[in-house]
C-alpha cells in the first residue's frame, strides 16, 4: 500500500495541537452519581446476589440438580452477574449502553489527583499505573500462598494443613500466579510505555484498553473466590477428570480463566492494532524499540491462542452447569479435549510472560552499555520465531498422558526447534555486554540477572524435551524447578528491571539506589537458594503436590523453605523501597536520569495527557550510543512533512 509522503494541512494541525478537554463534552454528575471502585464493589456484590438467586430459581425445576448438594448454576450464574454488576459500577458499559439506546456517547469526565486512580480513564498512562498496582497485589496474594506451601514441606510427617486443603492452596497459588505472569508486563509497562515509543498520542481504542484492566481485576476476584467455596483440587491446569469431580470452587476457576481471557483478548488486539497503524512518521519496522516488538509477539499470542482457553473454560463451565460431557469420558467426552484445549493456550502462554522480559532487557541493555543493541534484526526475528513456533509444541505437556505415542517425536523436534529463536535472543544479549562499559545501576543488575536464571531455564527444557529424559522426571520437583527458573528467574526479574528502569518517568521519583542493590542481591541470592535445590529433589524422586516425602529430603525441603522466607523477604525490602521512594522521603528524577535515547524520555516531565506537543518525527534508530555525531533519533519540533510517513491512520 503506498502512503502519501505529506499529511493534509488540517490533519497535521490536529494533530500539532493538544486536544480539548474532555470534560467539555461531558454533563458533569453529581459527586454521588460518580462511578469509582466503591460503586464497582456495590455492582459486583449485588450482581452476585442477584445472579445466585435467579439460579436458584431456574435449578429448583431440576431436582437432580437443587437436591445435589452442589448448585453450579447459582455458583456460575452470581458471579458471571457479579462481574456484570462490577462492569456496571465502574463504568465500563457507559458507552455502549449509551450507543444502544440512540444516544451520543460523551468523553469520560477529566479527573485529576489520586482519585484518577480508582476510576475508568481513557488515559494509557493512567491505566498502566493502575495496572502495576494490581499485579503487585496480585504478587503479594499469590506469593503468601507461596510461603503456606513451603512451611507445610519443612516437615514430611507433621502437617499444618489437611491434604484436602494443602492441594487447594497450591492449586489457588499456581492459578493466581499464571494468571497475574500473563499480565505482569504487558499490562502496566506495555499500556503506560508502547504509544510513547512509538510516537503516539493513545491507544488505538482507548475503552478496550480501559475495559481490560478492569476486567482483569474482575477475574482476578473470581479465581480467588474458589477459596471460600472450597477451592479446588486440579492444580493450575484444571485436569478431568479431576475437573469435573471437583467441588463448587471449580466454577470459579473456569469462569475466572474465561473472565480474564476477555481481558486478554481485549489488550491484544489493542496493542496490536496501536502499534500497527500508530506509529510517528519515519518510525519504520526497523526502527520500532525492541521493546515494542517484544510486546507486539505478545500482543499476537494474546489475540490468537487466549480464545482457545476462553472456549475451554465455557466447555467446562456447560459441564458443571447444564450436564454436558465434554470432557466427561463416562458419557463420550474426552479428557483428552481439555488437555490439548489448554495447552494450545498454555504453551503460548510461557512466551507471553518470557517475550516481554526479552524486550525489556533488550531496551535496557544499551542504555547501560552506551552501546548499540547487537544484531537488532535478529533479536526481533527471534522473537517473531518463538511466537510462531509456541504454537506447535503443546503436546509436550502429554507426552505422559497416554496420548498415542507416534506424536512424541514430532513434539520433540518442535521444542528442541523453538530453542534456536531463544537462543537467538539469547546471543543478542551476550553481544551486547561483550567488551562493553557497564553501568552497574540497579535496572542493568536485574538484566544480567535474567540471563543467568534463563540460562538454568532454558538448559533444563531442553533435557526435559526428551522424551526418555521427561518420562523419568514427569510430575516432579524438577519440572517444578525448571518451570520457575524459566518464568520467575525471566519474568519477575525483568519486570522489576523496568520497574526501576522507568518508574522514574512514571511518577517523577527516583527509586533509592541504595535500598534497590539490597533488594537485587537477596532476591539473586535466594530465589536461586530456593529453587536450583529443587532440581536435586526432583531427581531424588520427589513429586509436586505431595506434601508427604521421604524423611531423607527433609534437609533439601527445609534449606529450600528457609531461603524462600528469605526470598519473600526481598519483596518486603522492594516494597519498602517503594513506599521510601514515592511518599516517605521522594527525590525528584531528572528529565532523563540514565541519559537513554528513547522516545519515551523525550516528552515533558510529567508526560502530559496528550505525550506530544507535535507528533515527533523519527530520524534514526534508537540505539546509536556509540557512534559520534549520529544524528538525532527524533525530532520533536516542526519538519512533520518534510518525513515520509509510516502510519496508515492519523491520530486525532
Amino acid at each position: 500500500m503506498t502512503i502519501s509522503a505529506e499529511r493534509p494541512t488540517d490533519v497535521v494541525a490536529s494533530i500539532s495541537a493538544p486536544p480539548p478537554s474532555a470534560a467539555s463534552s461531558w454533563t458533569q454528575r453529581p459527586g454521588w452519581l460518580s462511578q469509582h471502585l466503591g460503586t464497582a464493589i456495590v455492582g459486583a456484590v449485588l450482581g452476585y446476589v442477584l445472579g445466585h438467586w435467579f439460579g436458584n430459581f431456574v435449578s429448583s425445576s431440576y431436582p437432580y440438580i437443587a437436591n445435589s448438594g452442589q448448585n453450579a448454576i447459582a455458583d456460575a450464574l452470581g458471579l458471571s452477574v457479579g462481574v456484570l454488576g462490577w462492569l456496571l459500577g465502574i463504568g465500563a458499559l457507559n458507552y455502549p449502553l449509551a450507543k444502544m439506546i440512540g444516544r451520543e456517547g460523551g468523553e469520560e469526565p477529566a479527573v485529576e489527583g489520586w482519585s484518577k486512580y480508582f476510576r475508568y480513564s481513557l488515559d494509557h498512562k493512567t491505566v498502566g499505573m493502575q495496572y502495576i498496582v494490581g499485579v503487585l497485589l496480585f504478587m503479594f496474594t499469590g506469593g503468601l500462598l507461596a510461603m503456606a506451601i513451603r512451611t507445610e514441606l519443612l516437615n514430611p510427617t507433621t502437617h499444618v494443613f489437611s491434604p484436602d486443603t494443602y492441594i487447594k492452596i497450591v492449586s489457588e497459588h499456581g492459578t493466581i500466579m499464571m494468571m497475574m505472569a500473563t499480565s505482569i508486563i504487558v499490562g502496566p509497562l506495555g499500556n503506560y510505555l508502547v504509544p510513547l515509543m512509538i510516537g503516539a498520542r493513545r491507544m488505538a481504542f482507548p475503552r478496550i484498553e480501559a475495559f481490560s484492566f478492569w476486567i482483569f481485576v474482575a477475574g482476578y476476584m473470581v479465581i480467588f473466590s474458589a477459596l471460600p467455596f472450597g477451592g479446588f483440587p486440579t492444580g493450575w491446569t484444571g485436569y478431568a477428570p479431576l475437573q469435573t469431580q471437583a467441588g463448587p470452587g471449580m466454577v470459579s476457576y473456569l469462569l475466572g480463566f474465561a473472565v480474564i481471557g476477555l481481558g486478554m483478548m481485549a489488550a491484544g488486539f489493542n496493542i496490536a492494532v496501536t502499534i500497527i497503524n500508530y506509529r510517528a512518521p519515519g518510525m519504520t519496522w526497523s526502527r520500532l524499540p525492541i521493546f515494542v516488538w517484544s510486546i507486539l509477539a505478545t500482543a499476537a499470542l494474546l489475540t490468537l491462542a487466549t480464545p482457545v482457553l476462553f472456549a475451554g473454560g465455557l466447555f467446562g463451565l456447560l459441564d458443571k452447569t447444564i450436564q454436558t460431557s465434554f470432557y466427561v469420558t463416562e458419557h463420550g467426552g474426552s479428557s483428552y479435549l481439555w488437555q490439548n484445549l489448554f495447552w494450545f493456550f498454555g504453551h503460548p502462554e510461557v512466551y507471553i510472560m518470557a517475550l516481554p522480559g526479552f524486550g525489556i532487557v533488550g531496551e535496557i541493555m544499551p542504555v547501560f552499555t552506551r552501546k548499540p543493541l547487537f544484531a537488532y534484526k535478529v533479536a526481533a526475528a527471534g522473537m517473531i520465531g518463538v511466537a510462531l513456533l509456541s504454537f506447535f509444541v503443546w503436546q509436550h505437556h502429554l507426552f505422559q498422558s497416554g496420548i498415542n505415542p507416534d506424536m512424541r517425536p514430532l513434539f520433540m523436534l518442535t521444542t528442541e526447534l523453538i530453542s534456536i529463536p531463544t537462543g537467538f535472543i539469547f546471543l543478542v544479549g551476550m553481544g551486547t555486554l561483550y567488551k562493553a562499559k557497564i553501568r552497574y545501576e540497579v535496572p542493568m543488575l536485574f538484566c544480567m540477572a535474567l540471563f543467568f536464571n534463563f540460562l538454568i531455564g532454558g538448559v533444563t527444557g531442553v533435557f526435559l524435551s526428551d522424551v526418555p529424559v521427561n518420562v523419568t522426571v514427569h510430575g516432579g520437583f524438577f519440572v517444578l524447578s525448571h518451570f520457575h527458573y524459566t518464568i520467575m528467574g525471566g519474568l519477575l526479574f525483568a519486570f522489576m528491571a523496568g520497574l526501576y528502569f522507568w518508574l522514574p518517568k512514571m511518577t517523577g521519583r527516583m527509586m533509592n539506589s541504595r535500598i534497590g542493590k539490597w533488594h537485587f542481591w537477596t532476591m539473586f541470592i535466594f530465589f536461586n537458594l530456593t529453587f536450583f535445590p529443587m532440581f536435586v529433589i526432583g531427581l531424588l524422586g520427589q513429586p509436586r503436590r505431595v506434601f508427604t516425602y521421604a524423611s531423607n529430603l527433609q534437609g533439601l525441603n527445609d534449606f529450600s523453605s528457609v531461603s524462600a522466607f528469605l526470598l519473600g523477604i526481598s519483596f518486603l525490602i522492594f516494597f519498602a523501597n517503594l513506599m521510601w521512594s514515592m511518599f516517605i522521603s521522594p527525590v525528584k528524577a531528572p528529565a532523563n536520569p540514565w541519559d537513554s535515547l528513547g522516545l519515551e524520555w523525550q516528552t515533558a516531565n510529567p508526560v502530559p495527557p496528550y505525550n506530544f506537543e507535535r507528533i515527533p518525527v523519527i530520524m534514526t534508530d534508537p540505539y546509536r550510543y556509540s557512534e559520534p555525531g549520529a544524528p538525532a533519533f527524533a525530532d520533536m519540533g516542526d519538519g512533520l512533512t518534510q518525513s515520509s510517513s509510516t502510519t496508515s491512520s492519523d491520530q486525532a
